[in-house]
């Protein structure tokens, strides 16, 4: 549902697999389903009869759609190699290859840009398919899946993605994404992204970095880090080469509130720079959310972090984690403070994701198995109100980012720069501005609850003692150097 409003983003992902499958020496072509309709795709399929049909699927939502269409591509293209990966189908790969019956010939665990290669040599021989690193079949699975050597041995095959004006993220309108380090190195409960790079932090070169920028055609850019300036030098590294090629974008990125206060200077350079808008990860306003949350930093940090990115003339935005057991009193609360601050605050349900911690130690208490509903706008966890007045509550608070930051008295406030976008053919912003109603509404989301549920996610078996991290993990750890930054563990 947010992506509906706030944003679209390129799949990079995708785009980097392509390119190592035109690196070896394959036609290659990408369809983006948040772009293109399913009437699309099956033109495609008609059209050009692929050999192999792979699948990005990093949103647990989108499985159900992605096995219909697995079942309806067999029937196009009944030899076609269908391939399923990305960050959610890499901890799912066994239900997945359940629930298509056959239908998805192998799901890829892991980082697919260098065994995807070799998952097409594999494709006039299935059997061989599960001896490769990372690769489950129903037949069987390979070795554990291999990290990514060379973070820079491949540049993103944007030419091959239509309708790139179609990507934007609030005001950056049209943006693009790109990727300056990957993975993180702390251990929130609520998150996946550690458990599947293994708790590693990995870093580009920043003159791959530079060049990579200086090819963008886009004026804006998400830097996709799960954390952005962990390590101050890369920072500075990175702007060097920016200033040295004389690049000039608006940047958007995410961070934690301890990183900001303790590389303060090196997000003063990137204000220079260009930098605009910056997420933060608060998540709670208070010390026992924090810690539930495993966030593994003080408030008084994330309040002393918002003073700071105040100070730096950057538009922020945070997200604050609503809990099933919220009753009307603590979603009042949270109202207050949203209104008593500048800031642009965004409400997520917390949503247990298999990957997780929560989902590994408390996912048996699921009050639905639908895939469809784990988008972190639905509750699947039962709720202390009734779940029609929790959707009323939640959509009352979220109200408050509506009023503040959306409808006329936004397009008020940004006259200037719309008129801008329209003038230029740009129109995913001015749009943003009216959808929030269509969009967030509690029957809607209580409706959602009711539909057939054909595809049903496996639940992890209730364990006596707590999962050991190292079970969940996709990619395994090589180094623990990184692990020092959390200075508050």
């Amino acid at each position: 549902m947010y992506t509906e409003i706030y944003l679209r983003l390129e799949p990079l992902g995708l785009e980097l697999v392509a390119a190592a499958a035109r690196a070896a020496g394959h036609t290659v072509r990408i369809l983006d389903l948040q772009v293109f309709s399913h009437t699309d795709y099956f033109r495609t399929l008609d059209e050009w009869q692929p050999d192999v049909v792979a699948f990005g699927v990093n949103y647990l939502a989108n499985i159900p759609e992605v096995i219909d269409l697995a079942r309806a591509t067999r029937q196009r293209v009944p030899e076609a190699l269908f391939v399923v990966g990305g960050h959610s189908a890499s901890f799912t790969a066994d239900e997945i290859l359940a629930h298509a019956a056959g239908d998805i010939d192998c799901v890829v665990r892991g980082e697919g840009e260098a065994i995807f290669p070799r998952v097409i040599a594999a494709a006039g021989d299935r059997a061989a398919l599960a001896t490769l690193p990372g690769v489950v079949t129903p037949h069987g699975r390979g070795p554990a899946p291999e990290t990514l050597s060379d973070l820079d041995a491949l540049a993103p095959a944007r030419d091959l993605l239509a309708k790139r004006r179609k990507y934007f993220i609030g005001v950056l309108d049209p943006a693009a994404s790109i990727e300056f380090s990957r993975g993180c190195p702390w251990d929130c409960s609520f998150c996946s992204a550690w458990t599947f790079y293994g708790r590693t932090h990995r870093q580009r070169d920043p003159g791959a970095i530079g060049a990579e920028l200086q090819r963008i055609a886009e004026p804006g850019v998400f830097i996709v880090d799960d954390v952005a300036f962990i390590h101050e030098e890369h920072g500075y590294a990175i702007g060097r080469e920016i200033e040295r090629r004389g690049i000039r974008k608006k940047y958007y990125l995410e961070t934690r509130g301890d990183v900001l206060l303790r590389n303060r200077d090196v997000f003063r350079y990137w204000r220079r720079l260009g930098l605009e808008y910056m997420f933060l990860g608060v998540e709670a306003i208070d010390e026992a959310g924090l810690r539930a949350h495993r966030k593994r930093v003080k408030l008084s940090t994330n309040f002393d972090a918002l003073e700071l990115a105040r100070s730096l003339g950057v538009t922020v935005a945070i997200n604050i984690i609503a809990d099933p057991d919220w009753d009307e009193d603590r979603f009042r609360v949270i109202r207050e403070w949203a209104l008593g601050i500048p800031e642009i605050v965004n409400i997520s349900v917390n949503t247990p994701y298999p990957g997780t911690q929560t989902f590994a130690e408390q996912g048996h208490l699921l009050s639905t198995r639908d895939y469809r509903l784990f988008d972190i706008q639905h509750a699947v966890m039962p709720t202390r109100l009734p779940l029609d007045r929790f959707y009323a509550e939640l959509v009352r608070t979220q109200q408050v980012l509506n009023t503040k930051h959306l409808g006329l008295g936004a397009l008020k406030d940004t006259a200037v720069l719309a008129a801008g976008l329209l003038a230029r053919g740009q129109t995913n912003f001015v749009r943003m501005l009216w959808r929030f109603n269509g969009v967030f509404n509690p029957r809607r989301q209580l409706a959602d609850h009711a539909r057939p549920v054909r595809y049903a996610m496996r639940l992890p078996v209730p364990a006596a003692q707590p999962e050991s991290p190292q079970n969940l993990y996709v990619l395994r750890p090589r180094e623990r150097r990184d692990l020092a930054v959390n200075a508050d563990r």
